[in-house]
């Protein structure tokens, strides 16, 4: 099977890569990711795209951007998509993976979006428990840091912190520990689904739009670069 695997730069989305190739055999096509234009950063997760760039490179698989408008109605995004999928590198491709974990609505709304299109879909974690995934994600040597955090749904003194054991020992017992309810959103810059880990500092924690956001800068920027807001 050729396929593609949307790309956030996030925990699931390593571990959905992990998953193909571990247990299906498959490396993708190419990794596919949304970018707010307005900003250059991956929509929602507020992660510069040098970096998602720099993670598509360590993992040895193309990275193909979507560019969308800020708080890009839903008939554009889908018109963004629909280009991407008729050109070149995705055009001959006819199956899309994605790393949700639990939520049926989200679900739909991609098959039935895919479908019109002429594409089927596969979710390579579904309905795991993402309890034991949370765990494995650490057990198996990957590095994440919590970029985007919903203040409504957890303390925004999480941004920033590193996703590893003692932060999963720390999340209230109402936050998924995958964030999949939308608590938090992840950026991975180590572990085995790359051939080296990719430099990162950290940099401001701002609010924007609801959301609390800790910017990561490529180590090289240094720490003292101007920091752009998401």
């Amino acid at each position: 099977m050729v396929i593609a695997l949307s790309w956030s730069g996030g925990k699931d989305s390593a571990l959905a890569l992990r998953a193909l190739r571990r247990e299906q055999g498959i490396t993708p096509a190419a990794l596919v990711t949304t970018v707010t234009e307005d900003y250059g950063r991956v929509s929602m997760h507020g992660v510069r795209r040098e970096l998602v760039h720099a993670q598509a490179d360590a993992a040895g698989v193309p990275l193909v951007e979507i560019a969308i408008p800020a708080l890009c109605p839903n008939d554009v995004y889908e018109a963004r998509m629909a280009q991407a999928l008729a050109v070149p590198p995705l055009a001959g491709l006819r199956t899309m993976a994605f790393a949700d974990l639990f939520l049926e609505d989200i679900r739909a709304y991609r098959e039935q979006r895919l479908s019109t299109a002429g594409w089927t879909t596969t979710f390579p974690l579904w309905r795991r428990d993402t309890g034991a995934l949370a765990r494995e994600f650490v057990d198996a040597g990957f590095q994440a840091v919590l970029v985007c955090v919903d203040p409504s749904k957890l303390d925004p003194s999480f941004a920033g912190r590193a996703y590893d054991a003692s932060l999963l020992a720390d999340l209230p017992a109402h936050v998924d520990p995958c964030g999949e309810n939308g608590e938090f959103h992840t950026f991975v810059h180590a572990g085995p689904i790359f051939d080296r880990p990719i430099p990162i500092e950290r940099g401001e924690i701002v609010r924007r739009d609801g959301f609390v956001f800790s910017d990561i800068l490529p180590a090289h920027v240094g720490a003292h670069a101007t920091k752009r807001r998401t």
